[in-house]
């Protein structure tokens, strides 16, 4: 399965590359063709750094920032992309500003919340939610319920990838999406085209990368 990955590669910064791997996956929610690995980008400090520079270009100029909310491991590129839109410059809209970098915690019944000595900065604040990826969306739509029920603003939502970003309610800035990897489908378990086929199932697709079935 390894052996038939391939590299997909952002045209303005050829740096900017995650490893796509062609199977049969599955998550909690539905079936995919492809796993897509986005941990160098989030781990690899330079690379981080990269990702957060073209992240941050949609706010720059226009979206005032107060908190970036962090969902699937995006810290690192969170903290960098703050320090990017709060950089020098007469047509940087937040220099000089504060803005926070926080992560949700989940509840016992898997929503995510606030610790107290964070709501303060979620309430009445303008929100960029930093996602990994959206694919179904529910990782997505339970943080937006999240600042919805804290008070959160949202002032933008930004993924390294994005499945079909026109099946989704919010625009969502991202780095790559369904059209850069050839071939990728997400499906309902029920309607899974690889299933009908009789093929099994390679892996499955966890929070920090995949388990062999």
């Amino acid at each position: 399965m390894i052996k038939n990955s391939f590299a997909v590669t952002l045209d303005k910064n050829p740096v900017i590359k995650v490893n796509a791997i062609p199977g049969h996956f599955t998550t909690s929610q539905f079936h995919t063709t492809h796993y897509l690995d986005l941990d160098n980008l989030k781990a690899n400090v330079n690379l981080a750094r990269d990702a957060a520079k073209e992240l941050a270009v949609p706010y720059l100029t226009t979206t005032l920032v107060d908190t970036i909310v962090c969902l699937e491991g995006m810290e690192v590129i969170g903290a960098f992309m703050a320090e990017e839109l709060t950089q020098e410059g007469t047509s940087v809209i937040n220099s000089d500003r504060d803005i926070y970098v926080v992560t949700p915690i989940s509840n016992y019944n898997r929503k995510l919340m606030f610790q107290h000595s964070m709501q303060e900065l979620i309430s009445n604040r303008n929100i960029i939610v930093l996602v990994s990826s959206v694919s179904s969306g529910l990782t997505l739509y339970s943080a937006l319920e999240c600042l919805s029920y804290y008070g959160g603003k949202l002032a933008g939502i930004s993924a390294l990838f994005n499945a079909y970003p026109e099946r989704h309610e919010h625009e969502i800035n991202s780095l790559f999406t369904n059209e850069n990897v050839p071939g990728y489908h997400i499906y309902s378990p029920n309607d899974c085209p690889l299933c009908k086929e009789g093929r099994k199932l390679d892996a499955m697709i966890v929070h920090d990368g995949y388990i062999m079935i």
